[in-house]
């Protein structure tokens, strides 16, 4: 029956799961969808997360499930994901591995992949520690400043118009899970600017011309704006920041990488605060 197979894979389950076999599934459609743009994943008020590794975060960060695909190719790490999504009620189906290659945003497939709902986690009523990628729009170094974020202990992430969009594939594999453990919010320069004069935040733009990080008091409450390579800050975050801070190099070397420049910044946060 199309779409409906109940199978028993006994190395996985002892409940019957469902073999989807037709690509016009409308869970398919939904993967392909969401796989795309972000206006879609935004209209649907969801996203992907594709591999072992980042439905397992999901899973221990109790992040609200709609449902999850796999493929006979999954490994046993993977399998115990499937149990315990399908002990919690959450719909669980099984493709062909050759379905699944024709879904997965990645080169080779880990035979797993889930839809979750778009979730915004609170921001602290006081936070002492934002970062803000100003037009960012490189997936890969945006994702690798949310790690990086989530490892300095920032409070949140506060995303303006121009940045790229934070729940993408690419963004959430370099993030490595730390979407479900970091407040993400995309929002207007306005309401970036009422956080900022609420929390009473000093905010900080990485710049070339900026004094030194290691000469700059680093202690008090802020926000660190970093902006993007191609274009760097907007006309905005320049407005908004009160000081620029850079990083001095020994080498010939013009700039870094950004996603490079602000995980030094945000860890020079750390060392100045931990001293």
């Amino acid at each position: 029956m199309e779409d409906g197979l109940s199978i028993y894979p006994s190395s996985i389950l002892h409940d019957p799961l469902t073999m989807v076999s037709s690509s016009q599934n409308p869970k398919l459609k939904l993967v392909r969808a969401l796989m795309g743009r972000a206006k879609e994943r935004r209209e649907a008020g969801a996203f992907i997360v594709e591999g072992v590794r980042l439905v397992e975060e999901a899973v221990n960060a109790n992040w609200p499930f709609q449902f999850m695909i796999f493929d006979e190719t999954l490994n046993e790490r993977g399998t115990l994901n499937v149990k315990r999504l399908t002990s919690l009620g959450i719909e669980v189906d099984m493709v062909s591995a050759q379905l699944m290659k024709s879904l997965s945003d990645t080169e080779t497939s880990q035979g797993i992949l889930a839809v979750l709902q778009f979730t915004n986690l609170p921001i602290t009523n006081f936070p002492s520690f934002l970062l803000i990628p100003d037009q960012i729009r490189d997936p890969g170094n945006l994702g690798t400043l949310i790690r990086s974020a989530d490892a300095a202990g920032v409070d949140a992430i506060l995303l303006p118009p121009e940045t790229t969009d934070a729940f993408a594939p690419k963004v959430l594999r370099a993030g490595m899970g730390a979407h479900f453990r970091l407040p993400i919010h995309a929002m207007s320069w306005d309401a970036i600017q009422r956080i900022s004069d609420s929390a009473k935040l000093q905010v900080f733009l990485a710049d070339m011309d900026g004094q030194s990080c290691w000469e700059t008091g680093l202690r008090q409450p802020l926000a660190l704006i970093v902006g993007g390579e191609a274009e760097g800050a907007s006309e905005q975050a320049r407005k908004l920041a009160n000081q620029k801070i850079s990083i001095p190099m020994a080498g010939k070397t013009e700039s870094l990488n950004a996603a490079v420049a602000g995980s030094v910044l945000m860890f020079e946060v750390v060392r100045q605060r931990k001293g």
